[in-house]
């Protein structure tokens, strides 16, 4: 199959086609697309536009389109359809899906929305998935699912299979419950296939099954399924019933969404931004962290001001402090780097004192090894000893204490529950540059006995 490249020819002559209302030709052009390749073509259109083409297709294709289009795009459409034209969309979606997009429409609508919706049934598991956190395993699952009683026989399993089935996309695993609903086990389809007809499922289940409550957050959930190479996962409510399972297609969004938002968090972003998004809420987003590095600068340069004496008379110092600032910043940001990604893979091993040891030892290595090479060059260059000691020592010493900022702010951070990605921007590289440059010159003034 060769991959979908959305190109401007392309957009031009659909845009031509949907103008000369040329549906029979738009329909067999959209019927040869992929619906997250339509997604991407009607993200580029204008709204009324995409919303011609949502209503021109078949609602079995544009329910996969809809849930596919980035929130705003989507929210847009909707906005032009009416309650019935999106209670079709939802009856042809997974209960996960169509309760994401159901909570996006304006509360005064909702009601009228899933009133619209035929299959009752369908509703109420709509409405249902409405009240979880959408950052909860509840708000993530789905409805649809294959479970068998364990007090069945193979025979009677095999035939409400049969039916559960023609509800379920695909078709992951086969949940094993009580009379009370509450989850036991799973079910092997081999053991299934060369079981008796007449034997119970209790006889043949396997009781050991991963899940996980539907307060559980999303990220926690990912870890889970990441873990243990899973591509589905049950979700069982308050009181062990089964309720639901999750995919693997709802965690990788839920994965590339907080790489995303971490992303964001280390270049100093602090809100979910989109290149799309008005001068405005960037302006909002990038702003604040601009501020703390302004006043960072300035505390550096309050700090240059103090040590103005000595400066004047080892001017060699002046034009190192970019140097000391820059490595201060960046042993800063390998550190908490390292330290971030190790708490997200939730494989941080040991006490939090070991691990300041380990990169206090690093720091301590890799201090010596770059202050080295700084001495013999700055010797060389100016021909005094003396500082090329203090610029070296310096350096040892800044290393060292960025790695303990760098490895200690985020630890701190997750403690507190606060989202450790921030120790990787400019945060981290702020306070490192003013410490980093406050001890070089102290240093720097202790050894030249100034």
């Amino acid at each position: 199959m060769t991959p979908f490249k959305l190109t401007d020819e392309l957009i031009v002559e659909i845009k031509q086609l949907i103008a000369d209302r040329k549906n029979a030709e738009l329909r067999l052009m959209m019927k040869e697309f992929h619906y997250a390749d339509i997604a991407e073509i009607a993200e580029e259109l204008k709204v009324d536009e995409a919303t011609y083409l949502i209503k021109l297709l078949d609602s079995e294709k544009t329910s996969d389109i809809l849930a596919e289009m980035a929130e705003d795009i989507r929210e847009s459409v909707l906005n032009n359809l009416s309650a019935k034209e999106i209670a079709e969309e939802l009856e042809e979606l997974d209960t996960d899906d169509a309760a994401d997009i159901v909570g996006e429409l304006p509360r005064e609508i909702i009601q009228d929305v899933i009133s619209e919706i035929e299959d009752k049934e369908h509703a109420a598991d709509i409405v249902d998935l409405l009240r979880y956190d959408e950052d909860s395993a509840g708000g993530l699952m789905a409805k649809e699912l294959v479970k068998v009683n364990e007090n069945w026989n193979v025979l009677t399993c095999v035939k409400e299979m049969r039916a559960q089935a023609e509800n379920v996309t695909r078709v992951h695993s086969i949940y094993v419950v009580d009379d009370d609903g509450k989850l036991k086990g799973r079910l092997s389809l081999k053991d299934l296939l060369t079981t008796s007809t007449k034997t119970h499922i209790k006889d043949v289940y396997i009781p050991k099954v991963d899940y996980v409550t539907v307060n559980e957050k999303s990220e926690e959930v990912a870890k889970i399924m990441s873990k243990y190479d899973l591509e589905a996962i049950p979700v069982v409510d308050e009181i062990g019933r089964l309720a639901g399972r999750i995919t693997i297609d709802d965690i990788v969004d839920v994965i590339k969404e907080e790489a995303d938002k971490d992303y964001q968090l280390a270049a100093g972003i602090s809100q979910d931004v989109e290149a799309d998004d008005s001068i405005w809420e960037l302006t909002r987003a990038r702003l604040p962290w601009l501020i703390l590095g302004l006043f960072g600068g300035l505390g550096a340069a309050g700090i240059m001001g103090g040590f103005e004496e000595m400066l004047a008379k080892h001017a060699i110092l002046f034009f190192f402090t970019p140097l000391i600032a820059a490595m201060a910043g960046n042993v800063g940001v390998q550190s908490s780097a390292i330290i971030v990604q190790g708490l997200a893979n939730n494989d941080l091993k040991g006490s939090i004192s070991n691990r300041l040891v380990k990169e206090m030892l690093l720091a301590l290595l890799n201090g010596l090894i770059l202050a080295a090479l700084l001495l013999i060059f700055t010797w060389i260059w100016q021909g005094d000893f003396t500082t090329a000691l203090a610029i070296s020592v310096s350096l040892i010493a800044v290393i060292m204490v960025a790695g303990f900022i760098g490895t200690f702010t985020p630890l701190f951070l997750d403690q507190r529950g606060i989202d450790p990605a921030i120790a990787t921007g400019p945060f981290i590289t702020t306070s490192n540059d003013i410490f980093g440059i406050l001890i070089y010159f102290w240093i720097a003034k202790l050894i030249l006995g100034i």
